[in-house]
Order: structure tokens, then C-alpha cells, then sequence
């Protein structure tokens, strides 16, 4: 199981890093990537934490952590201060949290990570068909959430990325244990959004190669 979007308590989850990664382990995850919610302002207090976590577990080798962050209703005019940011100080992966329809995500959040070249747009919501090309254009990978509420169009988003090309990647979204999703229930997830088993599989595929590609 590889799920680059989860959270620990140092935004709005429950467990603390290193039970975090414990918790994944048990759950089967080859790869765990920390995403927890930031703004430019906390973005320098967060992310080390979650560095120096990820570095001592990934010391082991048992199982890869990424240290990353979640741009969390960061206005769309500083996403991309926010991104760069995130990434100067060592970010492996940098998400946007997009503009779902269970939330009141300000308008040209989705058009701002996009162009920011954000890894992953979050749960993008009713995302445009020009959105979704630029996504594609700039590799940008949309978010196949298993997320209750900001699930509700992950039909729609994966029948556009499928027909503009743009990359698609699965999202726990887990704030707890408990919300860890296992490998075949993520495809159950995809299945329901209308992804073919061999799509899905290829998205996993892809996802390890973007791990890969950080260590």
C-alpha cells in the first residue's frame, strides 16, 4: 500500500508521528507519506518534525516515509509562495488541498496548485476540463480520495482525468488508524469512481515510481 495523504496530531489527526508510522506498518503500507495541514506560517514549525520522524524511520528501512504538507485554505494568490516554500525546507511531497464541494475552499485554489506544479491536488472537487488539461500538461496528480464528503466527486474527477490524460493518485486522507486503507480497499475506492482494476493498478505503479524517485 503506498498513500502519500495522511495526517498525525500535529494538524487535526490523532497519533503522534511515530505511532502514526506504527499503525501503517500494521496496516501493510510499503510507503506512508505525512501530509499534515499547514499555512506559510506554520509551514517552518510542522515540516521539521515531520522530517526528522520520517529520517529516523527511514534509518531502519523497513518501510518509506515521505515528510510533506498539506496547504490547507491558503489563499490562491499564495500557493505558490507556499509551495516553493515547503519544498526549500525539504518537503518530499507537496499537496493542495483542493476545492471540494464539503468545503468552502476558496475559488482558484485547484488553477493556483496547478500551476504552482504542487505533487498532488487534494479531493479537487467539481475541477474544470481546462484545469484538468493544465494538471495533465504540468503533472500535476489529481486525488482519488477515500475521504467521506470529499469523496462525493471522485466519479466525476476520474472520468476527466482519464479522458485529458492527467495522472490520478489514491488518497487515504486517514486523520487516525482506524481511516488507513488497505490495498484492496483502495481498489474497492477506485472501482466505485469507475477506475478499472488496471488503471487503478497502474496508478499504484506510478505512485511508487514517484517515491522511488525521492529516495
Amino acid at each position: 500500500m503506498i498513500d502519500l495523504h495522511t495526517h498525525t496530531f500535529l494538524s487535526d489527526g490523532e497519533l503522534c508521528p511515530a505511532e502514526h508510522i506504527r499503525w501503517a506498518e500494521v496496516a501493510g503500507y510499503k510507503a506512508l507519506g505525512f501530509a499534515d495541514h499547514v499555512g506559510l506560517a506554520t509551514i517552518p514549525v510542522t515540516l521539521p518534525v515531520l522530517i526528522e520522524a520520517a529520517k529516523k524511520e527511514n534509518e531502519l528501512g523497513n518501510m518509506k516515509v515521505l515528510a510533506g504538507v498539506e496547504l490547507t485554505h491558503v489563499r490562491p494568490e499564495h500557493i505558490k509562495e507556499g509551495v516553493e516554500l515547503a519544498r526549500s525546507l525539504g518537503a518530499q511531497v507537496v499537496i493542495v488541498h483542493g476545492e471540494t464541494i464539503a468545503e468552502d475552499v476558496k475559488e482558484g485554489t485547484n488553477r493556483a496548485a496547478i500551476e504552482a506544479k504542487a505533487d498532488i491536488l487534494a479531493h479537487p472537487g467539481l475541477i474544470s476540463e481546462e484545469d484538468v488539461i493544465l494538471a495533465a500538461k504540468n503533472g500535476v496528480r489529481l486525488e482519488i480520495t477515500a475521504k467521506g464528503g470529499h469523496s462525493l466527486c471522485n466519479g466525476y474527477v476520474a472520468k476527466l482525468a482519464q479522458e485529458y490524460g492527467a495522472q490520478m493518485i489514491f488518497g487515504s486522507d486517514s486523520h487516525s488508524h482506524t481511516q488507513m486503507a488497505t490495498l484492496e480497499y483502495a481498489f474497492k475506492v477506485l472501482k466505485g469512481a469507475g477506475i478499472s482494476r488496471k488503471v487503478a493498478e497502474d496508478m499504484f505503479t506510478q505512485a511508487e515510481k514517484f517515491v522511488n524517485s525521492v529516495f
